[in-house]
């Protein structure tokens, strides 16, 4: 599939010289499932993710993350390209059942090791390691005690931290504790689209809350132990109507209204307000009382949940576009959603089916800083997904993803437009560095800057990498 974006966008969005802050954080991310592979190797125990993708009809073509990468292996061979590319950071996610393969109990330090070696080779290379310590890889373990909906898992989340701040901490100073929570206890607890599978809208609720609870008690060990910037990461979107996706100045209905509202509780305040103001929307309480009850909310959870919160990661890709339609769908797409349709809008979209609506991150960004004005923001992952192809020519071979590329570009100065407008942006981190497991996709669509020969694990940078190492090397775009 070919999308152009050039001629759809704002002339700001296509046009002119962008030159970013002094300072600004250029990198890339990944995560461990997805790149790492060597699923059985040096103690590392199962994952949700190994039993999801071996249930047949889970994952596309029956693919698993046993090799995906190869990157537990490759890793310094990664590292000299992201060299070459210039990254200034690199955010990538520590496998919880490859340090503690039960998820609780003895720290397996081959594991550790392994980190241990990947930072000091990001050290050398002078790229900063930004560690996430979750990233959907719930050791199976504790998955079969009742996953992200028993409240134990968040105190194990604690003690992991601890223990991986421990042998990392010295050299490590940017820290996130979860990342997406939302996306797993929606899709991994609510519609099963994800591990672990299940499908029940009180589990999805219950397991949201178990999220920000362990963040905040992570918090406060990663704290105590002196690390030096800790975040949060977060999936979040503009929630629109079908007209404001296409013109931000439209004014929406009192019924379109509420279930914009809505819609941006559910998916933004629901995480965003305990951890950054210690309380949640009534609308949400209302929601989850009816759907799970409120047993699971303890006394002092708000306050264990809202403790200080240096940055929070935004994750963009997409708007989401709602609209109210009495009547709509006896079984919601989320519990609290009734009468609400989400709506498909007419613009250029990613293989993923999903719309490129560039101004949708400006416009983000500008919200969350004007909302949440006491934390800073980092734009930690972006990116799209197209159909590349590797052509040989004489000047050996390629992969010309101009989409790729024009996607980039278009965000980037929609990033460069909410600075300009006063957003307390720190950096950008693309998504992704390597094509790589694509989650419930397999091996089918591929986000990377940097291509992946998955049969050879060859990698080739794309015309998209070589863009991006112009991008960081002007610290602006041309």
């Amino acid at each position: 599939m070919t999308v152009t974006t050039r001629g759809t966008l704002p002339s700001y969005l296509t046009e002119g010289r962008a030159v970013f802050p002094e300072g600004f954080i250029w990198g890339a991310a990944t995560a461990s499932y997805q790149i790492e592979g060597a699923a059985r190797d040096d103690g590392r125990g199962p994952s949700v993710w190994d039993t999801f993708s071996r249930t047949p009809g889970k994952v596309a073509s029956g693919h698993t993350g046993d090799v995906a990468c190869d990157h537990y292996y490759r890793y310094a061979d990664d590292v000299r390209l992201m060299t070459e590319l210039g990254l200034g950071a690199y955010r990538f996610s520590v496998s919880w059942p490859r340090v503690q393969p039960d998820g609780t109990g003895p720290i397996n330090p081959r594991g550790l090791d392994f980190y241990d070696r990947l930072v000091d080779e990001l050290a050398g290379a002078g790229i900063t390691p930004y560690v996430t310590l979750y990233h959907w890889d719930l050791p199976q373990t504790l998955e079969d005690r009742g996953g992200w909906t028993a409240r134990d898992t968040a105190y194990r989340l604690a003690e992991y931290a601890g223990a991986v701040h421990a042998r990392l901490g010295d050299r490590v100073r940017h820290w996130t504790t979860l990342n997406e929570p939302w996306v797993q206890a929606f899709l991994g607890y609510g519609s099963g689209v994800h591990a672990p599978g299940r499908q029940d809208p009180a589990s999805a609720l219950i397991a949201s809350h178990h999220f920000v609870l362990g963040h905040g008690l992570a918090t406060q060990v990663l704290r105590e132990a002196g690390a030096e910037e800790i975040m949060l990461v977060i999936n979040s979107s503009p929630v629109l109507t079908p007209a404001q996706a296409h013109d931000p100045a439209a004014e929406p209905s009192e019924a379109d209204a509420e279930a914009v509202n809505r819609v941006d509780c559910l998916l933004n305040r629901q995480i965003l307000d305990p951890v950054l103001r210690g309380t949640y929307p009534a609308e949400v309480l209302e929601i989850v009382e009816r759907h799970a009850g409120l047993g699971h909310i303890h006394d002092d959870d708000l306050r264990e949940i809202h403790q200080p919160t240096d940055v929070i990661g935004i994750n963009y890709y997409n708007p989401c576009v709602v609209e109210a339609s009495p009547g709509e769908a006896a079984v919601p797409a989320w519990p609290g959603t009734e009468n609400i349709r989400f709506a498909g809008i007419d613009v250029p979209k990613t293989v993923m089916e999903w719309p490129i609506v560039p101004t949708g991150l400006s416009r983000l960004l500008l919200r969350l800083s004007n909302d949440y004005p006491e934390v800073g923001l980092m734009v930690t992952e972006n990116g799209a997904a197209f159909d590349d192809v590797v052509t040989r020519e004489e000047t050996g071979e390629h992969v010309h993803d101009t989409d790729r590329t024009a996607y980039l570009d278009s965000h980037l100065r929609a990033v460069h437009a909410a600075i300009e407008g006063g957003a307390d942006l720190r950096g950008y981190l693309v998504w992704s560095f390597l094509d790589n497991f694509e989650w419930a996709e397999g091996y089918h669509r591929r986000f990377g800057i940097v291509h992946v020969d998955f049969a050879s694990q060859r990698r080739l940078l794309k015309d998209s990498g070589k863009w991006y190492a112009g991008v960081i090397k002007e610290n602006g775009l041309a």
